[in-house]
């Protein structure tokens, strides 16, 4: 019997993700995110609420965080502070998997197995079933897309940490295909189908309730959608809003006020904008806002402190954008970096090292900038214009907030599906695409500025981060002890 490539193509990227997972068996996690996931997770699963830092809890945190209990409303010693900080979806996912397997330390390992099989592997066949929506009759381009989403070195390893982005991957691709279903719907000789709406709208909440960034493309998909189909529009809008509703009623109970999904923005902006920082993450100021317990006064000061750092060095702004743009787009690897200079995974000769770094690295510079001419390819239709608003709608908020190199990874199943078209197509296509009008010309024009932009950003990084990747080759470079 002859197997589907969905199915094909899911069993090879499991396999690829067990392997990293079967090798660390034995892994915990750090003082970081995973911590306070992972505390979320137990007090769910303990049935005792969305709470953390438990005394037990704050004991470990005490030589880096002098927590102001004061601060905190109704502190229960032995059961936590309620919270709203983080985004409910994920902590209930991995409470799910800690009320199966239990709170001992093997739970890690089994949130790392429930992760490879229902959120990881499961993103080589989406990618294909997205490709052939995007791109109809180009099964050869669908194919290739579903092989890097199932071969791309940093989503095979993805599994490992306990973070958001694990289910925010799936959650969003997933709706995305029933956001293509929707609109190839409109197009059928009979009535639209009410269902891809319906579940386009419950996944992209789920999405939004992993990870808040996601809010504007839901509206902006509304939008397309309703352009096309005004009654069907309004199905996909009473689904996100019936999923999303719930947690928002939830936290403005908790602080008394309107309140979103969570109330992290306000620290963001902090790091995002500190006279100390550079548009990304930094440990030290990292520290200052999580000494205040109650979220929606840390997001109240946070706030303030932002708007203050820019209304202080107004000149600052439009640099600190474009360092986001660039740290977005950067390499990936700063994880890399992170775990060799601390030691967790021992020393590592220099050919070997720069063997690692080639293999993690550079399928993002070859993906990356051949998606930029595979998007030129693209002719206008509802489709590239919704998949033109989500990379629009997801990355304008990093560029102003705050970035990592980490957040591009959503993107890479969408990457995959343009870079795959570009490789199908070739040259030729291009040529093709030059010469059959003058918006043909400008598409390559501009993809040709996006690779540009690509290749200087990398070499400036990379110049910026040569003392670092220097210490890192040297012969302690496991020991350098880089902060994350």
């Amino acid at each position: 019997m002859k197997i589907s490539f969905p199915i094909r193509v899911y069993v090879i990227a499991l396999i690829l993700r067990l392997i990293p997972i079967l090798l660390t068996r034995g892994l915990g996690i750090g003082l970081d995110d995973m911590f306070q996931y992972d505390m979320l997770a137990r007090s769910l699963a303990s049935g005792n609420g969305f709470r953390w830092y438990a005394q037990e809890d704050l004991k470990l945190l005490e030589p880096y965080v002098d927590f102001d209990l004061s601060t905190a409303k109704n502190y229960d010693p032995e059961l936590g502070v309620y919270t709203s900080f983080r985004a409910p979806l994920y902590p209930a996912f991995l409470a799910v998997v800690y009320f199966l397997n239990g709170l001992e330390f093997s739970r890690f390992f089994t949130a790392r197995l429930a992760q490879a099989i229902l959120l990881g592997a499961p993103l080589a066949p989406l990618t294909y079933l997205v490709s052939r929506y995007l791109l109809p009759g180009s099964e050869k381009a669908a194919r290739a897309s579903g092989w890097i989403a199932a071969c791309y070195p940093m989503l095979l390893v993805y599994p490992l940490g306990l973070g958001t982005e694990n289910l925010f991957f799936v959650l969003l691709l997933s709706s995305f295909l029933f956001l293509l279903n929707s609109l190839n719907s409109h197009d059928s000789p009979n009535s639209p189908s009410i269902l891809p709406h319906l579940l386009s709208g419950v996944l992209l909440a789920l999405a939004a309730l992993t990870r808040s960034v996601i809010f504007p493309f839901a509206l902006l998909a509304f939008c397309v959608l309703f352009f096309h189909s005004r009654r069907s529009s309004f199905i996909f809008l009473a689904a996100f809003l019936a999923v999303v509703f719930p947690w928002v009623i939830r936290n403005s109970l908790l602080h008394h006020k309107l309140t979103g999904i969570e109330t992290s923005m306000g620290y963001n902006l902090y790091l995002g904008y500190h006279p100390e920082g550079n548009g990304s993450f930094i440990f030290g100021p990292s520290l200052d806002l999580l000494t205040i317990m109650d979220d929606a006064e840390r997001d109240k000061v946070g706030t303030q402190k932002a708007l203050q750092f820019m209304k202080d060095q107004p000149e600052r702004f439009l640099p600190l954008a474009v360092n986001r743009l660039g740290f977005f787009f950067g390499l990936e690897k700063r994880v890399l970096m992170y775990f060799y200079s601390n030691n967790i995974v021992g020393f590592i000769p220099k050919p070997a090292l720069l063997t690692i770094s080639a293999v993690l690295l550079l399928p993002f510079v070859f993906i990356s900038t051949s998606a930029m001419f595979g998007f030129a390819l693209l002719r206008r239709n509802p489709q590239t214009v919704l998949l033109t608003l989500l990379f629009a709608s997801y990355i304008l908020p990093h560029v102003f907030i705050l970035s990592e190199d980490r957040f591009h990874l959503a993107l890479i199943p969408f990457l995959a599906i343009l870079a795959a078209h570009f490789w199908t197509s070739g040259i030729r296509g291009l040529v093709s695409r030059w010469n059959e009008s003058p918006g043909g010309r400008l598409a390559v024009i501009l993809a040709g500025f996006a690779v540009l932009f690509l290749l200087t950003n990398w070499g400036f990084e990379l110049f910026r981060d040569a003392g670092k990747i220097t210490a890192l080759l040297g012969a302690d470079g496991n020991k350098t002890y880089f902060p994350y």
